[in-house]
């Protein structure tokens, strides 16, 4: 499972999986010991907090879902109004539920079919979403 996880994020790291209905739960957790502040880009090792965070990836075996246990990284900058930053990974834009190979794949198939064919198929086969996030990532 870890190689598994690899492809996705060289700096996560499994922890445990849950398969519950048709939905597999993936805990894995950030390694790398300093990170850039998504700020100044400046690195720094200070963790600040941990917190939970849920997104959809393409499916294995038909089953959906990745927790991650997210790191909020302290920076001590008095150039920067921020204190805290949260830690961003490859595979998943900053504030995004979905993997960009998971948007991509909503993409491709949304731009064949209509709206409401396109939510059948996806919603059947890889992730829930509904006929507004597919016009909403087909605008972007």
């Amino acid at each position: 499972m870890d190689e598994f996880i690899k492809l996705l994020d060289n700096n996560l790291e499994y922890i445990r999986h849950e398969i519950i209905d048709n939905t597999i739960y993936i805990e894995v957790i950030s390694n790398p010991q300093i990170v850039k502040c998504t700020y100044f880009g400046e690195s720094t090792n200070k963790v600040h907090s941990y917190y939970k965070k849920s997104s959809q990836d393409l499916p294995i075996q038909g089953s959906k879902v990745i927790n991650i246990n997210n790191r909020k990284i302290f920076f001590n900058n008095s150039d920067c109004s921020k204190n805290t930053f949260a830690e961003t990974f490859e595979f998943l834009s900053p504030n995004a539920k979905k993997s960009t190979r998971l948007v991509n794949e909503i993409i491709n198939i949304s731009m064949n079919v209509s709206s409401p064919a396109a939510e059948q198929i996806i919603k059947n086969r890889i992730a829930n979403v509904g006929k507004s996030t597919i016009c909403n990532l087909l605008k972007k």
